[in-house]
């Protein structure tokens, strides 16, 4: 029986204590797996405590009659308590448990495979000009996967980009960044990223993997937030998250520069990564 936020049944169970189960889902009415149940009784001891299945279910048992504070918590989520009143051989189901994430942000995708989907995600780069302003960049053509696991920080992600997709908006400059003297296309075409793990960070997860970039590979770490799931109008279900991160060019063999009479470098030392992602999910989680 469905039922509606704060709402309770009881069914009969022939045990003779009670029980308290949950079944907690995202604001997206995803399952949530890595959910616990913990209960505590009138005073605030723990009483109880479980981890939730595959459906994101839950149950506390052997609870003798009386009343009881249900909490139900998953790693990235606010955590949500409800009372609950235990009366002998009773399950108490608390129903329409969902879990809004840390920060008031946005739910994870569904466990699977997701697409990287290019005509609407946008790799791009940032670097400073005459110490005065930035030149920006992006690459037009790249793909990738995402593979999203419970818990999360068991998933991955890998993204191929063609260098010589550079795109800066003025065609001289961009021949220049795909020589040597840069990116170096001839003997560099792709770069590439894989991921090495995930964690939570105050109000972001950070994903490590590592960057191979004009023939080197490096560690680096992306300041990452998932910013939405829904819909899409073709039938399919698509995710989106947003990525940042800065590299210093000399750890990637990219030491070209210009001196200024003034002493300031032509161009800065440093880039500005920014990814805005939007991944189609393809299958599920088996």
């Amino acid at each position: 029986m469905s039922l509606g936020q704060g709402e309770v049944s009881e069914r009969h169970d022939p045990a003779p204590s009670g029980a308290v189960t949950v079944r907690a889902r995202t604001l997206g009415g995803w399952p949530l797996p890595e959910a616990v149940l913990t209960v505590t009784d009138a005073s605030g001891t723990q009483v109880g405590r479980a981890p939730a299945d595959s459906a994101g279910e839950a149950t506390v048992q052997a609870l003798p009659s009386g009343r009881y504070t249900a909490i139900v918590t998953a790693l990235g989520h606010q955590p949500l308590a409800r009372t609950a009143m235990v009366r002998q051989g009773n399950v108490v189901e608390l129903d329409g448990v969902e879990l809004s994430p840390v920060g008031g942000g946005d739910e994870l995708p569904e466990p699977g495979l997701w697409h990287i989907d290019p005509a609407h995600s946008a790799i791009r780069a940032t670097a400073k000009h005459l110490g005065i302003s930035s030149i920006h960049g992006r690459f037009n053509e790249f793909g990738g996967e995402i593979r999203i696991a419970r818990p999360v920080e068991s998933s991955s992600v890998d993204v191929r980009i063609d260098a010589a997709t550079v795109d800066t908006g003025n065609a001289q400059r961009d021949e220049h960044l795909r020589s040597g003297d840069f990116l170096d296309v001839a003997n560099h075409p792709r770069i590439g990223f894989t991921s090495t793990g995930i964690s939570r960070g105050h109000d972001h997860w950070d994903l490590d993997g590592e960057l191979t970039l004009c023939g080197v590979t490096r560690p680096v770490r992306l300041e990452t937030r998932f910013t939405g799931v829904g819909a899409d109008p073709w039938g399919g279900t698509r995710a989106s998250a947003s990525a940042s991160t800065i590299l210093r060019r000399e750890d990637f063999a990219m030491t070209f520069n210009q001196s200024l009479s003034t002493g300031i470098a032509a161009i800065g030392t440093t880039l500005r990564i920014e990814l805005d992602v939007q991944a189609v999910f393809a299958e599920g989680a088996s």
